[in-house]
């Protein structure tokens, strides 16, 4: 399960609307229209925590409303992504109902991280959710980075095979077709033959939901900040101590936990927030907790590290062997496996 909190956007000062974000969410009712998928009906509705159809420009309408007292280097809302891994969605047969459930636990979760004076609730959250079902190849991504120089070079041979082609270029065609599909086949990341370039769409469950939040609760009272740098502090407002911050940390366990005990998810150790944590943390008593789980528990880890395509050592138990053996080999496929919180594996 991978969990991302991000702001409206970065920079000075924040659009006053929160239209161009809704119109990025509604793209797939877009393709709908158009007929290019047309299995997912319930794509067309936003849902919150009491209702299930919620119109676009109704979402618009609420939370470019909730925004009192705040400036204009304020967020005026937050976006959270929930991306259950594709282990995690087969085991929900990809069911929508089970996600929007889960969704609205997430965000039980998320009121409950903010301290507060006074216990808060997701009833108090003003949010709208949408589930999404595809996903495309960005830029940034390692098979697009890693294919980019293939796909520089065969844009290069094309034009030369044109310029050949209309007698511009004193160049054997033979020898140029040759040659482009040399860079075809060399090229690391394929679907079908064909480079996988930005923009492509991903293969396998890709659902996942999108969540705006305001950045204000539903009464337009209090400002809720999840990327505030105290996890928990108090000031002094007005003369009295007021409590405040938001534990990242707790919300992103508390998701998990909930979606394990939901649907009775059986979550192994490389792929748990706590294995995560423990990765970025101190790698070496991250490995060292493989080479010491259950047999059983340590196959199931080591499934999860071979499908990133790494060839899985042994692992010696005495950590000096660990440090010098294993480290560099297994760090290599867990930065893989262990995104299996996230949409790849």
């Amino acid at each position: 399960m991978y969990i991302a909190i991000s702001p409206q956007k970065t920079g000075a000062t924040y659009q006053n609307s929160v239209s161009d974000y809704v119109a990025y969410l509604e793209k797939e009712n877009e393709e709908n229209q158009a007929g290019n998928i047309n299995q997912h009906p319930q794509q067309a509705y936003f849902f919150n925590q009491e209702h299930d159809r919620v119109e676009a420009q109704a979402v618009i309408k609420a939370i470019d409303q909730n925004t009192a007292k705040l400036r204009k280097r304020d967020p005026r809302f937050y976006s959270l992504v929930i991306s259950p891994s594709q282990r995690e969605l087969k085991h929900l047969q990809n069911d929508p109902e089970k996600l929007k459930n889960y969704t609205r636990q997430v965000m039980k979760a998320y009121a409950a991280s903010f301290h507060r004076n006074e216990s808060f609730t997701a009833d108090q959250l003003l949010y709208f959710a949408k589930i999404e079902h595809t996903r495309t190849y960005r830029g940034f991504e390692k098979e697009i980075l890693e294919n980019r120089p293939y796909i520089k070079k065969i844009a290069q041979l094309n034009n030369q095979i044109r310029q050949a082609e209309r007698g511009e270029l004193d160049v054997e065609l033979k020898t140029l077709k040759s040659e482009l599909q040399k860079i075809i086949e060399a090229a690391p990341h394929k679907r079908n033959g064909k480079l996988l370039q930005q923009g492509m769409k991903k293969e396998g469950l890709q659902t996942h939901m999108h969540i705006i939040v305001s950045r204000r609760d539903k009464t337009n009272t209090y400002t809720l900040s999840p990327l505030s740098k105290h996890k928990a502090s108090k000031v002094i407002l007005n003369g009295k101590p007021q409590k405040r911050g938001f534990n990242r940390e707790n919300f992103y366990q508390r998701s998990e936990k909930r979606f394990d005990k939901m649907f009775n998810y059986p979550r192994h150790y490389a792929d748990s927030f706590k294995g995560r944590n423990a990765h970025k943390k101190d790698p070496f008593a991250f490995f060292a907790k493989l080479a010491g789980l259950p047999t059983n528990e340590k196959a199931a880890a080591m499934k999860l590290l071979a499908k990133t395509g790494n060839g899985i050592p042994t692992i010696p138990t005495n950590k000096v062997q660990l440090a010098l053996k294993t480290l560099k080999t297994l760090k290599r496929g867990v930065k893989v496996a262990i995104h299996s919180g996230g949409i790849e594996i």
